[in-house]
């Protein structure tokens, strides 16, 4: 599992006076940096090899301006080509937003996808995650 703790900024609320859910999707990514790490060690967009195929978040509670929030981010479960990510938010200890993504490794040049290396499928395995996990963190 990575952690990764952001502050929220106060360009991230809106007229409701809470952060706007358009945050979140930004939040994730930026949480998953490790992950792309795996694929592209130096994050050379020249090089990139991943492509995003769905993204999806779940709302519980309110997120403020001013209070740390953390993210906890797992590998949910790894494909041939794809990696199902799974995210969990959190402020004040109190569980306030999950969140999906499924990557794809793929070939721009040729456009399609291709087989995640052994290496690297060694790697997201170790952080590998219960397949209910939102439900238990």
């Amino acid at each position: 599992m990575f952690l990764k703790t952001m502050e929220p900024r106060f360009s991230e609320t809106d007229a409701m006076g809470h952060i706007n859910n358009n945050s979140y999707s930004v939040w994730f990514e930026v949480a998953r940096e490790p992950i792309f790490r795996f694929f592209s060690p130096d994050l050379d967009l020249k090089n990139s090899n991943l492509i995003m195929a769905h993204i999806s978040c779940d709302f519980y509670s309110e997120v403020f301006y001013g209070k740390e929030i953390l993210i906890k981010t797992a590998i949910e479960k790894i494909g041939r080509s794809s990696v199902n990510i799974t995210h969990a938010l959190y402020q004040n200890n109190k569980l306030c937003t999950t969140g999906k993504a499924v990557l794809i490794h793929y070939d721009y040049n040729e456009k399609k996808s291709i087989e995640i290396d052994e290496s690297i499928k060694c790697l997201l395995q170790e952080h590998i995650c219960e397949k209910e996990w939102n439900k238990y963190i």
